[in-house]
Formats: C-alpha cells, sequence, structure tokens
C-alpha cells in the first residue's frame, strides 16, 4: 500500500480513494447528529489503527502503528486521534474488499488463502436477514471481525452476527424490555447484557428519547403496512443499482421487508406517543421509577459505572446539540427534553459517584437550553408531587454545596465565575418554578385587576407632581425571562409546592456574601437560592454603588458648572420641628430634582455637634416615625389588639404628605436603616403590586376576620335572619362619627344569604383594603417608588422578606449576639466585666435589651439574619469611674468603663440606656 491509498474523511462519511471503501450513515451507530457520530467513529477508528496497526506490513502510514517507529501509549494515541480529527488531518489505511458468492447460509471465502486477507462478504444466519460483515482470516481459518480497527478472536461468525444483532437491536426500551434483560441476567448470574443495554441506551439520545414512552393503541396492521418505508432491495432497485446478484436478492426481499414492518411499526407507535404530547410529558415517569427501582436494588450495583458514563458521555451530546441545534430542539416539545426528564429520575444522583461528573455535566446541557425549552421542562417537572420535586431540589443543593465547600479553598475563587454552580443554579431555577406554577395561585382576574392598576400607577407618577420634575426613567431590573415564559410570577403564587425555604442554600449564600459579587448579577438571577441576610446585604452593596455613582457625577457636574458639588442627600432638622424640616425639605428636593433621592442621607440635627456616619441618620428616622404614626397626627389609625397601623382615609393631611411618609421609608431601605413601624402584612403585598383579600384580613383587621368567618362557616340556611347583614356596611372616621358604604348599587336592600355570602366578604374585604383608603395609600406607594424604583427590590424579595427588610426581625436572642460580639482595648470574652456585662444583659426584660441596642447601635430593631448579623463591638474605656458607658452608634460600638464591680456596672448600664438621648447629652 502506497501513501496514495490512505483514507480520505468526508462530511458524514468515510472514503478510501483505491477501494472505494465507503461508511455511509446508515453504517454508523444511531444517533440524531450523523456529523456527531461519524467524528466518534472516525477517532476510535484511528486510535485503535495507531495503537495497533492495519496488519500490513509494507504500510509506510505514519498515523499506523504498523507504519510507524515509535510506540504510543494509550493516552498519547487517544489525544493524537482527537487532534488528528480536529485538524482535518486523519489518515485511514484501507482495506480492499473481495467479492464472494453467498449461497445458503455456509460462509464462502477463498480455499487457497493461507494469509490473513481481509474479506467483504454477505451472509444469512438462520433466522436472520442478511448481515454484511468485515473480516479477516487467519492461516487454520478462524474468522477475526474487524469492529472499529480492533481484533476479536475465538467467537464464531454466527456468535458475532447475534451479538452484533443484538446491539443494534434496541431501537428504544421498555419496562418489560428492561425486565427481560434483567430475568436473563439473573438467570446467569452474569450482568454484562445489563451493562451493555444500560451502555447503549443511555449514552445515546436518539435511543433514550424513544424509551419508557407513555403507552399508546399500537397502529393498524394494514396502515402499518402502508405506512412502512421501502425496504433496501426495493430502493437499490428504484435507484438502478444492477451491481448485485439476483438470487439473493429475492432471497432477502421478504425477510427485510417483514423484519422492516414489524421495527418500523413499533417505531411509529413511538413517534405518535412524541407527536401527541409534545406540550405533556411524554415519559412514563411511573414505569422509569419502578425500573430504577429494580435496578439500584440489585447488589453491588454492577451497572453503576456503565449509568454513570453513558449518563456523561449523552449529557455533553445533550449540549452540544441544545447549543447548536437549540430552536429544533424547542420545535420538538417536551419529548426532545425526555433525556433530562429520565436522568433526573435516577434515584441516587445525590451520591458522590454522581456528583463528580455526571450530574454536572448534566446540568451543564440544561443550562445550553432556550428560555422556551426550559420552560417545557419546568412544566412537565409541575405534574410532580411536592415530594418529589423537594428531592430534586435537594439532589441540586447537595451539588451546589459540595461544589462550593470543594472550590473554597481555591485562591480568588468566586460563585460567580464557577460554570457548575452557575448550571445546577439553572436547573434548580426550573425545579423552583415547577413548584410555583404547581401551587395555588391569585384567581386570574385578581391579577388581571393588579397588573392593570400597576400600569395606571406608572403613568401616573409624573402627573401627580403637577408639572414638577418627574423621575427619570426608570431602570430596574428586567422581568426574569423564564417567569415571563411560563406567565409566572412569584408573588402571585400564595403557596408553592415545595416551599420557598428549602431552596435558599446557607452555604452559597454565606459564599456570596464574602465575595460581594452581587453586581455580577448571581443574587438577581437566583434570588431565590438566598438566605434573607444575603439579599439584604447584596442589595445595601448595589445601593452603595449607586451612592458612589451618584456622588462622582455630582463632582464631575460640579467642575463643568462651576459651582459647589453636592453629593449628598443632605437634611439639616430640629429636634422640637422635625417633621415640619423632613417633610418641608424631602418636597423641595422631589419638586427641583427627584434624582437627589438616590445620594446617601446625610442628617444635621441644629444645635448638635454629630457627624452623620450612620447613627444620627438611624436617630433621625426613629423619631420622624415616632411622629408620623402618633395617634396625635391622625395619619394613621392603630388596632387596640394587633398595634398595627392602617391609613386613615378621613385623614385631612394632603396625598403629598403620604408621599413624603414613602419616601422616608424608602430613605430607610436605601440607606440600610430598619424603622420600627408595625404595617400588616398587606401593605407590604400593596407594595408588591397585589391587592388586599379577605385572608389579609386575619391580620389587619382580626377581629372583623374571624366575624367574617363565622359568617361562611355558618351551616344553617337561615343566614339571612340570623346575622341581619346587607350589601351596606359602616365604619367610623377620625372624629367617632359614623359613615355607611355601600359593597353593591342599593346594597342596603340586598340581604347577605348563604348564596351570596361569599360574595359579601370579598367585596367587603376589598372594600377595606383597597378601596377605602385607596387615595393615601396611592400617594404612599408613589413616594416609596421614587427611591426604589432602580433598586431590585422586587425581583430579590418577596412580601414578608420586605417586612423583615423594613422593620428587621423580631428574634431577639441575644445568646447569639454574645457569641458574635468582639472586643478591643484590653477586654475579652472571657475578661470579668465582661462576664458580668452579659449576665446582666440576660437578666434584663425585653424592653430593656431594647433600649440597650439603641443606646449601642441607634436601632432597637433586629437586622436580618438576626443578632448574629449585628457585629457589636465593645471596647474598654478606662479603669473604673462613676462616668456612665458611653456608644458611637454609627459603628455599633460599646464603651465600657471597667467597673469595680457587678452592681455597679449594672447600675451604670441601666442609667445609661435609659436616659440617653441625642448627641453628647451624656
Amino acid at each position: 500500500m502506497n501513501s496514495e491509498g490512505y483514507g480520505r474523511v468526508a462530511t458524514g462519511e468515510v472514503e478510501s480513494s483505491d477501494t472505494n471503501l465507503r461508511l455511509h450513515p446508515e453504517h454508523l451507530p444511531a444517533a440524531e447528529n450523523m456529523k456527531r457520530a461519524a467524528a466518534k467513529q472516525l477517532i476510535e477508528k484511528l486510535y485503535f489503527q495507531l495503537m495497533e496497526g492495519c496488519g500490513n506490513g509494507e504500510c509506510i502510514n505514519e498515523q499506523c502503528a504498523t507504519g510507524r517507529k515509535s510506540v504510543l501509549t494509550s493516552n498519547d494515541a487517544a489525544a493524537q486521534a482527537l487532534m488528528l480529527v480536529r485538524s482535518s488531518q486523519a489518515k485511514l489505511c484501507g482495506i480492499r474488499p473481495v467479492k464472494v458468492a453467498r449461497q445458503g447460509t455456509d460462509l464462502q471465502s477463498p480455499s487457497t488463502s493461507s494469509q490473513e486477507e481481509p474479506l467483504n462478504v454477505i451472509l444469512r444466519a438462520p433466522g436472520k436477514s442478511m448481515k454484511k460483515v468485515d473480516f479477516m482470516v487467519d492461516g487454520q481459518g478462524r474468522p477475526w471481525t474487524w469492529v472499529m480497527g480492533e481484533h476479536t478472536d475465538d467467537r464464531s461468525v454466527e456468535q458475532i452476527l447475534e451479538e452484533e444483532e443484538h446491539s443494534k437491536a434496541i431501537p428504544f426500551l421498555t419496562e418489560e424490555s428492561m425486565y427481560e434483560v434483567l430475568q436473563r441476567c439473573e438467570q446467569q448470574n452474569n450482568y454484562s447484557e445489563l451493562i451493555r443495554t444500560i451502555g447503549h441506551v443511555f449514552s445515546d439520545p436518539a435511543v433514550l428519547n424513544r424509551s419508557f414512552l407513555l403507552p399508546v393503541a399500537p397502529p393498524k396492521p394494514d396502515d402499518a403496512c402502508s405506512e412502512t418505508p421501502l425496504c433496501k432491495e426495493e430502493k437499490r432497485a428504484l435507484e438502478g443499482d444492477q451491481d448485485k446478484d439476483t438470487d439473493s436478492t429475492q432471497v432477502m426481499e421478504d425477510a427485510d421487508c417483514a423484519g422492516a414492518a414489524a421495527s418500523d411499526a413499533a417505531a411509529t407507535a413511538a413517534d405518535a406517543v412524541a407527536a401527541e404530547t409534545t406540550d405533556a410529558v411524554a415519559v412514563d415517569v411511573a414505569a422509569v421509577r419502578r425500573v430504577y427501582a429494580r435496578l439500584f436494588a440489585i447488589a453491588g450495583l454492577p451497572f453503576q459505572d456503565s449509568l454513570i458514563n453513558a449518563m456523561t458521555s449523552l449529557a455533553q451530546t445533550l449540549r452540544f446539540e441544545a447549543k447548536y441545534n437549540g430552536t429544533a430542539l424547542e420545535r420538538a416539545g417536551t419529548h426532545a427534553l425526555h433525556a433530562f426528564i429520565v436522568l433526573m429520575e435516577i434515584p441516587e444522583l445525590h451520591s458522590t459517584e454522581y456528583l463528580k461528573a455526571a450530574l454536572p455535566e448534566l446540568c451543564r446541557a440544561a443550562g445550553e437550553l432556550s428560555v422556551g425549552a426550559r420552560a417545557q421542562l419546568a412544566r412537565a417537572w409541575s405534574t410532580y408531587d411536592a415530594a418529589r420535586l423537594h428531592t430534586m431540589a435537594a439532589t441540586l443543593q447537595q451539588l451546589l454545596t459540595v461544589r462550593i465547600v470543594d472550590a473554597q479553598c481555591a485562591r480568588g475563587y468566586a460563585v460567580a465565575d464557577d460554570d457548575t454552580v452557575q448550571a445546577a443554579a439553572k436547573l434548580l431555577k426550573v425545579v423552583f418554578y415547577a413548584s410555583l406554577v404547581s401551587g395555588r395561585f391569585s384567581p386570574a382576574e385578581q391579577v388581571a385587576a393588579e397588573r392593570a392598576l400597576e400600569r395606571a400607577d406608572d403613568e401616573s407618577m409624573a402627573d401627580f407632581f403637577q408639572g414638577a420634575m418627574a423621575p427619570k426613567e426608570a431602570k430596574a431590573p428586567a422581568e426574569d425571562a423564564l417567569a415571563r415564559a411560563l406567565s409566572v410570577h412569584v408573588v402571585d403564587c400564595l403557596a408553592p409546592a415545595v416551599a420557598h425555604a428549602h431552596f435558599q442554600n446557607d452555604v452559597l449564600s454565606d459564599q456570596l456574601e464574602a465575595d460581594r459579587s452581587f453586581h455580577d448579577r448571581f443574587a438577581v438571577d437566583f434570588p431565590f437560592l438566598l438566605t434573607i441576610q444575603a439579599k439584604v446585604q447584596g442589595m445595601h452593596f448595589e445601593h452603595r454603588l449607586r451612592m458612589y455613582h451618584e456622588r462622582r457625577f455630582s463632582v464631575l457636574q460640579a467642575l463643568v458648572h462651576d459651582a459647589p458639588p453636592n453629593p449628598y442627600l443632605r437634611l439639616r432638622v430640629r429636634r422640637d420641628n422635625i417633621i415640619d424640616d423632613a417633610l418641608v425639605r424631602l418636597e423641595m428636593i422631589v419638586m427641583e430634582n427627584p434624582a437627589d433621592l438616590k445620594k446617601q442621607l446625610y442628617v444635621e440635627f441644629d444645635g448638635e455637634q454629630g457627624i452623620d456616619e450612620g447613627g444620627v441618620s438611624k436617630e433621625f428616622f426613629q423619631l420622624v416615625v415616632d411622629s408620623l404614626f402618633n395617634p396625635d397626627f391622625a395619619m394613621f389609625t392603630c388596632d387596640p389588639d394587633t398595634h398595627m397601623v392602617w391609613f386613615n382615609p378621613t385623614s385631612f393631611e394632603t396625598d403629598r404628605q403620604f408621599t413624603l411618609i414613602g419616601i422616608v421609608l424608602g430613605l430607610a431601605i436605601y440607606n440600610n436603616v430598619i424603622l420600627d413601624v408595625h404595617f400588616p402584612m398587606v401593605v407590604y403585598r400593596k407594595l408588591m403590586g397585589k391587592l388586599g383579600t379577605f385572608d389579609d384580613l386575619k391580620d389587619s383587621h382580626p377581629t372583623l376576620a374571624r366575624s367574617l368567618q363565622e359568617l361562611l362557616d355558618y351551616e344553617g340556611d337561615d343566614v339571612e335572619d340570623v346575622f341581619m347583614q346587607t350589601f351596606r356596611v359602616s365604619y367610623t372616621d377620625v372624629f367617632g362619627a359614623n359613615l355607611t358604604q355601600h359593597l353593591k348599587p342599593d346594597g342596603d336592600k340586598i340581604p347577605v344569604t348563604k348564596d351570596n355570602r361569599q360574595e359579601f366578604v370579598e367585596l367587603y374585604a376589598d372594600f377595606l383594603l383597597n378601596k377605602m383608603a385607596a387615595r393615601q395609600f396611592r400617594a404612599f406607594k408613589t413616594g416609596f417608588q421614587m427611591v426604589t424604583d432602580e433598586s431590585p427590590l422586587k425581583v430579590l424579595f418577596r412580601p414578608e422578606e420586605l417586612e423583615v427588610l423594613v422593620c428587621g426581625s423580631k428574634d431577639f436572642d441575644f445568646n447569639a449576639l454574645e457569641e458574635t460580639t468582639e472586643y478591643d482595648n484590653g477586654y475579652s470574652k472571657h475578661h470579668s466585666t465582661i462576664r458580668h456585662f452579659w449576665e446582666i444583659v440576660h437578666e434584663m426584660a425585653e424592653e430593656q435589651k431594647k433600649s440597650l441596642l439603641m443606646f449601642a447601635t441607634g436601632s432597637d430593631r433586629v437586622p436580618a439574619g438576626g443578632l448574629a448579623k449585628l457585629k457589636m463591638i465593645i471596647a474598654r474605656h478606662g479603669p473604673d469611674t462613676d462616668r456612665l458607658p458611653t456608644a458611637h452608634t454609627c459603628f455599633n460600638v460599646l464603651l465600657l468603663p471597667e467597673y469595680s464591680n457587678k452592681e455597679k456596672l449594672k447600675d451604670r448600664l441601666l442609667k445609661a440606656i435609659s436616659y440617653a438621648k441625642g448627641f453628647g447629652m451624656l
């Protein structure tokens, strides 16, 4: 053989120029992507050629072990084969085919051949269709099959044909066929067939996508015959191929057509399932789970390595197809996502063996899916029960945790840059939305009304200021693409299938806080993964970046216009007139330039020398809130049982006053200050775009809610006589006068009956929570949005989390505060003064503990995440003295003298927290 006889690689086939031997796509392994399959086969052929050679002693091909002088290791051969194929320089040694007559079932070969000669024959095994086999015969006449260039001896031709027939006779798997394989393996006590079957099916997307489909009625025999494609000999006849033996063609025709009809009929049935269930779950999930249960009950799991390898290979193929053929995949519907559904049912995905390679590769493949394909996958999983969704979420959480813990030691590691974490988070996001889709939602008509109200509020924001400079166009984070594709919003889901807390990952949240990589959009893209404290810190970091931008822009503007810079939002107020001073100043800022609200707040109390590093602002907000929510101010009403405040619909204050209160609330969030406000949960839901419902009355008006619930639960038919209620309700104004409201036209003439009581309850709740104080709340919300419009607030937080963000946690765990407190200037946790201090603190009443927090930090509220997140410092402030303790509230530093005994420490500390007020008072 000379160099001109080397094989030439073409797209979809391998061709030898001197023998004209072609390996057409129909000879390659079944796969949807023929080019990929051809490349894979070529790499394998080239690898064995580099390792074992072609057997031709005259071969001079340097890419053949026979023709080269040096010997390659298996790793070097694999690497070289891959590089040669990628560079299109692969050369295969040619094989010279020899035509042999075919008679009956006997193998015909030249009897004079005493040397190894490559033969190309067609023979018929008993009861089987004709098969073409390339093989070589040694001097003793033993056949050596050529399998990807690898010689396999000690097998008869019949055994070779039977094994090849079996390996290619698996168009797809069913529960029954898998049980048959298992039964044969158990009878023989040999699981080789099971290992081969799993390796074949679970490594080939085309085969796996046709496996474990929901059963359908098989097509009629007549239809199957009429729909059966032409057999090979019929195609050859139509193509005019006259170079075939007439007798063998006639012998083969019936057998091939019958075999093709049976195989294609089954394939047609499988395709029918896919065609009819593109938007539903085409997988027989129950059957898949039963099969897995049977498989993983086998002692020793002999198939597991084969399954892991096949799953890894399959995931890489799926990733390639999703990345470069995503549009076709999305058009194919849920059937094309079949593999993800089947593989995610593996019960041991959480184990170390799968977490190392197989599951990460599957996540990367899912990460390449289009938004539409991920939405289809979420809809498919939304049909699962809550327990299964919880298990899937826990498995992916395990992958995230293991990956982050293993990588934390790496220098410069950041969560946002880890592609494994990103891929796992994307797939977990699909599970999260599946949990939402299968949960309980607000009624569709209510959601539509809420969207319309949101649009109306946005359009009227500029008009509200009656020609004043309106806020510039908001740049809030865009709506999540997957949520838009599913038409699902987190805030609309009243009860997901799996609780939100099960999706939060503490390890990921802690690492993200350490990375400060919030600006890399990881937190915005995956807020469901984060704890509330991580979200708060992330949003605070984002606000700080915006404040820095405003300071820089202000300095540049001053340089350009030759004016003094104004980098801060400065408020100078008097303690005895704090409300008027604050609201007047804020109103001026809103009228002149609302963008100044995005600057860092800097508060000055008239006549005091305090420099605001955060502590003065905290005191300012607390004083403003105490005044605004005072009943004497009459802007809010207070429920005597719950101490919750609500908007006073008969208040004499203008809309501007409520707008400015909303601005104060927004500024507190923007400047990371916790407020002592007592709004019911419905206020935070309404700030997030929802409407109040009867369920919200249980929190805002609990006494009324109990009465209405009794009306709904009453089982008698005499509702009208017992309750004597009409569709007219009454309420009192700020002066105690009784007012009435008709819930329907002529409501005083419509009695509440057993049939219409549900309507009455809904209308009553709508009036109290949405209509009665609509003007006041709309103005309040407008002011709030003027500060938070560009904040990722709505993306990150749910209403219940927004309440914690505004008011802080309700968990006053001073043991956690003791564990995290640091000491300075000679103190340590073992110092006698410190031990006495904590003994005194733990003996305090709750109100005294709140006073201590106010004294040391400027706020009596607990930050999100609990007191462990406060990071208080206790510093020694000189020797024993009669002076009281002091504090730097800006930095949470308590200055504590080294008192001589516990009694003196307690006396000095209680006086300090009871009478201290304002800067420089003590």
